[in-house]
């Protein structure tokens, strides 16, 4: 079988925190990646505390995963995801000399249209140049919608939190630099709803399939009935043959120790 990334989410930002913005983040990057074949393996939010931000960040390069990182790599103080990020790789920051062209080229762009100027020696756009000092070693990564870049480096993705920017830049990310890990396995998931079963008396079943079946997880979620009949999604995921034998042998035992496939009546 092929070597599997392990492929993350970093979301940092206060402001998700405190709840004042709501993440948007998680279910775009599952979506993405399972248009790929791929699975989301982890997600951490974190605040905008450098602290915190050094000690996630020398922890995940300590790993060969895959990473996505959202947020705080603007030009304010509460953007410290860019210094953070040298400082966990114990490099220095620079000006990257294609996020110059490109953010001076956004600049001019917002001249033409009567909105600043392209005069990249005031002190508005010198700030703005900011956003282009990336550590050391860095790699652009394109933002279609207004050309600011954010930067790769070690397998981690650094991008903005504004989703109208993250999302091309996932998506530019998987299909440019991970399109090898694209559909590496097939996996398929089987789910059935079973009643009058107590999530304790099936568990030995989904163990035993764990252990017949390596290439196949199983699942239990139990339901206590708030929108009908209290109940378990029981399921497997997996490996197409190997989930297909365990889902037969999960509903064989589901009959067997007094389970119903459909909800009671009710009079």
């Amino acid at each position: 079988m092929a070597d599997i990334r392990k492929i993350r989410l970093i979301i940092i930002g206060d402001e998700i925190l405190s709840g004042r913005r709501q993440d948007k983040h998680f279910s775009k990057m599952v979506e993405l990646l399972s248009q790929r074949g791929l699975l989301l393996g982890g997600a951490e939010f974190i605040s905008d505390d450098r602290a915190t931000i050094v000690d996630t960040f020398t922890r995940s390069f300590a790993t060969p995963d895959v990473v996505f990182c959202c947020g705080g790599i603007g030009a304010t103080p509460d953007d410290q995801t860019r210094q953070a990020a040298g400082e966990a790789l114990g490099v220095p920051l620079a000006l990257h000399p294609d996020a110059e062209r490109l953010i001076a080229e956004r600049c001019a762009d917002n001249e033409r249209r009567g909105q600043g100027s392209g005069d990249m020696s005031l002190p508005e756009n010198q700030q703005r140049l900011q956003m282009g000092v990336f550590p050391q070693g860095a790699e652009i990564v394109p933002n279609p919608y207004n050309k600011i870049p954010g930067f790769f480096i070690k397998d981690h993705t650094f991008m903005p939190g504004f989703p109208v920017m993250a999302w091309p830049m996932m998506e530019w990310t998987l299909d440019n630099r991970y399109r090898h890990l694209h559909h590496q396995v097939t996996r398929v998931e089987h789910s059935f709803l079973v009643f009058r079963l107590p999530e304790s008396r099936i568990t030995p079943a989904l163990e035993e399939i764990e252990q017949r079946w390596p290439n196949v997880k199983a699942f239990s979620l139990p339901s206590m009935g708030e929108t009908g009949h209290p109940h378990i999604d029981l399921g497997v995921k997996g490996e197409p043959d190997a989930a297909a034998q365990a889902l037969a042998f999960l509903r064989e035992e589901v009959l067997r120790l007094g389970g119903q496939l459909n909800p009671p009546q009710t009079r």
